[in-house]
């Protein structure tokens, strides 16, 4: 019996390097909580969460890098001293791409006054104890600025908060969204990226999509120009019902659907003729991204306020170059201005 226990035993070990080993090759590097504390919790919702959004990182991380085999990804791992830390993955001055982004990052600690007030602006009842508000936030976020201009930025961020209140209840909740900043419209591929987003909807609900691909519209707007930064995609926040393993399940099919939906994308324009025009162009829609970025953007804004976050990785969706033009018009009826018609009029792309 004893030997029979020794043998079961080494096995378990044998089994447990083997995973491991697994999870190494299948990550750009070791997860924030490390690999053997998921593997204790493997079957919590926090740690399916972050195996979730570090194979989404490797995934796209790889992907890119098919595209791009001059090129290679930094990566970064940091630490937080309030607690967690983060992976950031940049690929910079590549030949398709001029700057790619991957980042994931796994924090905790107390919620600082500022955040906290912008959550309860949002409708949240957060009940602090003496003041404070301990959290978990972690997530996935993508920013990806390719050089030809008939290649369109493309946005991604999955997330997953936790608070806990002063009576030791927890509110949870799920956000995120992937969406597109075309330079110059294409028909076929903005219903390429639609449609692919609207099948991962689907498959929970056939009213996700048409909701969500309203808010992302809605929240991609950049008020003082009159125009959405994108031909959208899909957005949502504040996600809780109708259950926490249904939410969950949802979140993996749409951070699934991110390659498919962008990379044929790429693959297609990425060696593409262009003008110096068109580069111009593509300039000054970066310029645009920015200003929502740095003036609307929620996570942005809460990655800022967040004591200890990290500045160089938060500020990682900004291009390398962009440009900005006093009181620039494109001519009418040129592509330029047909691109800015549907930014101010967004279109219904998979009817």
């Amino acid at each position: 019996a004893l030997g029979l226990w020794r043998r079961q035993a080494a096995f378990a070990v044998a089994r447990d390097d083997e995973e491991e080993k697994e999870l190494r090759q299948r990550f750009m590097a070791p997860p924030v909580s490390g690999l053997r504390e998921l593997r204790r919790r493997r079957r919590e919702l926090r740690s399916r969460m972050e195996l979730l959004i570090m194979e989404t990182q490797a995934e796209m991380c790889r992907a890119l890098a098919d595209l791009d085999p001059g090129a290679s990804f930094a990566i970064d791992s940091w630490e937080r001293k309030e607690g967690g830390g983060g992976i950031s993955c940049v690929l910079q001055d590549g030949e398709v791409f001029e700057k790619a982004g991957v980042n994931v990052s796994v924090v905790s600690g107390l919620l600082s006054e500022e955040a906290a007030r912008q959550m309860r602006s949002r409708g949240k009842s957060l009940k602090a104890k003496d003041g404070k508000l301990p959290f978990c936030a972690m997530g996935v976020s993508s920013v990806i600025h390719p050089k030809n201009p008939h290649v369109p930025t493309m946005h991604f961020n999955y997330r997953y908060f936790e608070i806990e209140e002063a009576d030791g209840t927890k509110q949870w909740w799920f956000g995120g969204g992937t969406d597109l900043t075309p330079t110059y419209l294409n028909e076929e591929d903005a219903i390429h990226f639609h449609k692919t987003l609207k099948e991962a909807c689907d498959k929970h609900d056939l009213k996700l999509y048409p909701k969500y691909k309203k808010w992302c519209d809605d929240y991609f707007y950049i008020k003082h120009r009159g125009e959405r930064r994108g031909i959208g995609g899909i957005f949502f926040d504040d996600m809780n019902s109708p259950s926490k393993e249904e939410v969950f399940q949802f979140v993996k099919s749409c951070a699934k659907a991110v390659v498919p939906c962008y990379i044929p994308i790429v693959k297609k324009h990425c060696h593409d003729s262009f003008t110096p025009e068109e580069k111009l162009w593509q300039q000054l829609r970066r310029g645009r991204y920015v200003e929502f970025n740095l003036l609307y953007d929620r996570g942005t804004k809460f990655g800022l306020l967040t004591p200890g976050s990290r500045i160089e990785s938060i500020l990682m969706s900004l291009p390398l170059t962009a440009r900005w033009e006093y009181m620039h018009n494109p001519p009418e009826s040129s592509k330029e201005a047909e691109i800015l018609e549907v930014l101010r009029n967004p279109k219904d792309w998979v009817h």
